[in-house]
């Protein structure tokens, strides 16, 4: 029997780590990771990464998940390697072979036409391997035991492709697109569009709204670091709506906006606004058309 000593002594820990998430493990074992590091209290991830799939994945902790459905609907960017002459089960190398169908001659004015299908708004089938629900059960739990279900195509934004590479039968893009978006499924199309069978060998996430990925902020890396160290490199709770505009609370008011209730402002504008307190960020209010300031995210720091 463990002592109650063994036990992690999770603490109160509040802001925003940008994790480049390795490939093999799910998003969720990383979150389980970085929150055991840091011995936070409350950890949520902002999109999911496949396990075979790699790059940034920004980790909120504490009073930092107030925001973190703001990255979650954020715009993305990706770089992928879409494997050319057969299809699989997954939609990536983690399945079994399925379809298959020689290679065209590739050229690059060929790839740019197809690519150039591909943008702004379409409509996507999202894949059976899919942590999507039918009837509360995730899709991927039917995809294993061989059942296929009609699935409704779904509106997304392709904001830029760029074509990095390639080869006979591969090609590496760099892609930019909004929530919800399957790069699985985008390879899979732009390989039916080149007239064969494709399915995705790399996939790697360098984007997530405004934050970029720093390749060193690893999980190997994080361990090699002190408590103290850690923390340093945490971004502000509310850095996943940074550049949202900054007022300060009206004069005698703190108080009363932690505590959720309305203030007058000086603030014209209607738009969602960080709080501030000083130096001191209070949360995230709306400022409505008769310039009351109405909190929605109230920090608890």
């Amino acid at each position: 029997m463990k002592s109650s000593a063994s036990k992690i002594q999770r603490r109160a820990v509040n802001g925003v780590f940008l994790l480049n998430k390795p490939l093999g493990i799910s998003s969720n074992a990383a979150l389980q990771k970085v929150r055991w590091l840091y011995r936070a209290q409350k950890a949520g991830h902002t999109g999911a990464l496949d396990p075979l799939a790699s790059g940034l994945l920004p980790i909120c902790l504490g009073e930092a998940t107030k925001f973190s459905h703001f990255l979650l609907d954020s715009v993305k960017r990706y770089q992928t390697t879409i494997q050319l002459g057969h299809s699989t089960t997954t939609g990536d190398v983690e399945g079994e072979q399925l379809l298959k169908q020689a290679v065209p001659e590739l050229t690059e004015d060929l790839i740019e036409a197809v690519l150039a299908q591909f943008m702004g708004d379409i409509k996507q089938v999202p894949p059976m391997y899919s942590a999507l629900k039918k009837d509360g059960r995730p899709l991927y739990e039917l995809a294993r035991k061989g059942i296929e279900i009609e699935r409704e195509a779904r509106p997304v934004t392709i904001s830029a492709i760029e074509l990095l590479s390639f080869t006979a039968d591969s090609v590496t893009l760099d892609i930019t697109c909004s929530k919800g978006t399957y790069i699985r499924v985008l390879g899979e199309d732009i390989a039916k569009a080149l007239g064969t069978y494709g399915h995705l060998t790399y996939l790697h996430r360098i984007k997530t709204g405004h934050f970029d990925l720093i390749p060193s902020y690893t999980i190997e890396y994080l361990e090699s670091l002190s408590e103290q160290e850690r923390e340093a490199l945490l971004l502000p709770v509310y850095a996943p709506v940074d550049h949202f505009p900054k007022v300060q609370v009206p004069e005698g008011r703190s108080e009363y906006f932690s505590r959720g209730m309305e203030s007058n402002t000086e603030h014209t504008a209607e738009a969602q606004v960080l709080v501030f307190d000083g130096e001191k960020c209070l949360g995230l209010a709306e400022v409505t058309d008769k310039k009351r300031l109405v909190p929605k995210r109230v920090l608890n720091l």
